[in-house]
């Protein structure tokens, strides 16, 4: 069979700091307003994404892995990854602040979890009002300051808290204090984990009148305490309509300017390529067969389709592949 633009069903998951984001902007309706993320493509365990369009509707990506292979992810990626999808593609929308975080590297997160650690980022979508997030400590600290921090509540005083826009980029390497703030609507892009080591929450309180639990010592483990960088990510959309935001060892990703017709060959890089509809909408053709992105949609172009043409009187798409 012929392989085609793949969509999959969205895993909508509910969170205490959860809005309606997800179901007004993005048309993701779920049972409840706190809906705090949108997984988009996933392999996780247990979270395995489901194809939702074509002769492969009711697949899994697992089970599309294990029949199609090199076909799907490309040749490149399965010497690099193996026959596992490395790719965990999200939308967050974050109605109240996110605890305070940070996420191991594959070494720690091997260790502890026989997991792959998590490098992220982060491209903002929608910021209401004055919506500001936290990324890397302002200056040099150590574990003790941190612990100091917490008791007193003063955590967010160590930490560079950042305006942010539509369009603002943030690049998040495992070890890296973060927090997304509230009011914000972001596409994240990580590597294939769920691994996450929460600092601080506020004293807050869930559904049953219980705090969340902190993992104090797993996060100071965790932490790179030589890293003081905010990672955001300037740049700008050249003539061609594109600009690369993040390209790091787990994923590259560009941003696309479409206005009237693209062509994008993909003969270079032998991977899967996603594309994430970040504004307006548009039409992808490809050799095997044709699909609409609306704002907010996700789709997978398997790693054997090379060439595909992209139409849109005004869009801009993430482009994320394996570099």
């Amino acid at each position: 069979m012929k392989l085609y633009p793949i969509k999959f069903e969205p895993i909508l998951v509910s969170k205490i700091w959860g809005g309606t984001q997800l179901s007004d902007l993005l048309r993701k309706l779920g049972k409840e307003n706190n809906l705090g993320e949108s997984w988009e493509i996933s392999a996780i365990e247990g979270h395995e994404s489901i194809v939702c369009n074509g002769p492969l509707k009711g697949t899994t990506i697992v089970e599309l892995i294990e029949q199609y292979g090199e076909r799907v992810l490309g040749q490149h990626v399965i010497d690099k990854c193996g026959k596992h999808f490395p790719l965990l593609i999200k939308y967050i929308d974050a109605a109240d602040d996110l605890s305070i975080q940070v996420h191991p590297n594959d070494a720690l997160a091997w260790k502890k979890h026989q997991s792959k650690g998590k490098t992220e980022m982060w491209y903002v979508l929608k910021a209401q009002g004055d919506a500001r997030l936290l990324s890397g400590f302002k200056g040099n600290v150590d574990a003790e300051t941190i612990r100091q921090a917490i008791d007193a509540g003063s955590f967010t005083n160590l930490m560079n808290s950042i305006k942010v826009d539509e369009g603002s980029t943030f690049f998040i390497p495992a070890g890296r204090v973060h927090a997304i703030g509230k009011g914000i609507l972001l596409a994240e892009i990580q590597q294939s984990s769920d691994i996450t080591y929460r600092l601080y929450d506020y004293n807050r309180i869930d559904k049953n009148g219980k705090k969340r639990d902190l993992h104090i010592e797993d996060s100071l483990e965790a932490i790179n305490y030589k890293d003081v960088e905010s990672g955001r990510v300037d740049y700008a959309i050249g003539k061609n309509g594109s600009a690369t935001l993040v390209k790091c060892p787990y994923f590259q990703t560009n941003i696309l300017e479409i206005k009237g017709q693209t062509t994008k060959s993909y003969t270079d890089i032998d991977s899967f390529v996603i594309l994430m509809n970040v504004s307006g909408e548009a039409q992808i053709s490809t050799s095997g067969g044709d699909v609409s992105l609306r704002y907010g949609e996700t789709i997978l172009i398997p790693g054997e389709i090379k060439d595909i043409t992209i139409y849109s009187n005004s869009a801009k798409l993430l482009e994320v592949y394996i570099p």
